[in-house]
């Protein structure tokens, strides 16, 4: 929607703030019900739901910023926005497309009757209660929605799969969009998280410094494998005076490991990785590189490797 004119009265700016969406209780707040009525038989406006009003003629699309304030407004008093949709609200960038928006209340109310009724073009929208939802896990926002250390573990406990789970985790410190001191502060909020042992396993591995999942995945294998912890994320400055950050790095054996993402395909980052690696070796540390794929899936292959460089570097086991 355009930004309204200064002297445009309230009822615009609330359209404008709420993406078009109103409840009937604000429409008729501003409007006469005769009003509101005229402008929904008319065709100006159509109706998404039980209460719930499009400043627009029916029929047209959604715009992906109508459908969480569907969501939350449908569900009524109290609701915020939550999970994974709130999370991208926020500003969290992620290959995870949600299909569903979730949406929190209040435990003793009821679940909205909203889930049968919306139209075609907008996301399912999936209702939770939540017995656990204090100021410091609310956010104001356009609509109001989860804090994004709330926004994020509930989505690891939501999403289908554990590595999902942990991917959006990761995601989110990479980005700086929580710590894992906050999220860790969230869990403990709620003792009946699904997947809590997961989440707080992983973020205790962020914490140390690992927070890709395939450098994830790479501390876990050396605690599987007895093999010692290596020390994540660890700054260093190249000789162009550049600070880079070490996948894994075993100071005490000058053992440093590249865990290759999709990205080191290309031809560019290719060749500036064959010079940094270049540098490693004239500082005369062991460099040993391995693909996120190998790690997750041939980690009997990467640990006997990991085992000869450590042993030839002078680790006894």
């Amino acid at each position: 929607m355009r930004i309204p004119r200064d002297d445009a009265d309230a009822l615009q700016w609330l359209l404008f703030e709420q993406a078009g969406i109103i409840t009937w209780a604000q429409a008729t707040a501003a409007l006469s019900p005769a009003a509101v009525r005229h402008l929904v038989t008319s065709a100006r406006w159509s109706r998404v739901c039980r209460s719930v009003l499009r400043a627009e003629p029916p029929g047209g699309p959604y715009s992906q910023a109508q459908a969480p304030w569907v969501a939350v407004l449908a569900a009524g008093e109290g609701a915020v926005l939550a999970g994974l949709a709130s999370a991208t609200a926020g500003g969290l960038r992620s290959a995870w497309r949600y299909q569903t928006v979730d949406v929190l209340i209040p435990h003793q109310r009821h679940r909205a009757d909203l889930l049968r009724r919306l139209p075609l073009g907008l996301p399912a929208v999936r209702v939770r209660r939540s017995r656990h939802l204090p100021d410091e896990d609310r956010q104001r926002g356009r609509p109001d929605r989860t804090s994004m250390a709330r926004s994020l573990v509930d989505a690891a406990q939501w999403v289908r799969t554990d590595a999902e789970a942990q991917q959006i985790l990761a995601a989110g410190c990479q980005q700086r969009r929580a710590t894992p001191a906050e999220m860790t502060a969230v869990l403990a909020r709620l003792p009946q998280a699904r997947r809590r042992v997961l989440i707080r396993q992983t973020l205790h591995d962020i914490a140390g410094g690992a927070e890709a999942l395939s450098e994830i995945d790479l501390v876990r294998l050396c605690r599987r494998h007895r093999l010692p912890a290596p020390t994540g994320q660890q700054r260093r400055r190249d000789a162009d005076g550049r600070i880079r950050y070490l996948d894994a790095y075993w100071p005490r054996w000058r053992l440093h490991v590249e865990v290759d993402g999709a990205h080191h395909m290309d031809v560019r980052h290719w060749a500036a990785d064959l010079r940094r690696q270049n540098r490693i070796w004239i500082d005369g540390d062991r460099i040993l590189r391995f693909t996120a794929f190998d790690v997750r899936h041939r980690p009997d292959d990467v640990a006997a490797q990991l085992r000869a460089a450590l042993t030839a570097a002078g680790w006894r086991g």
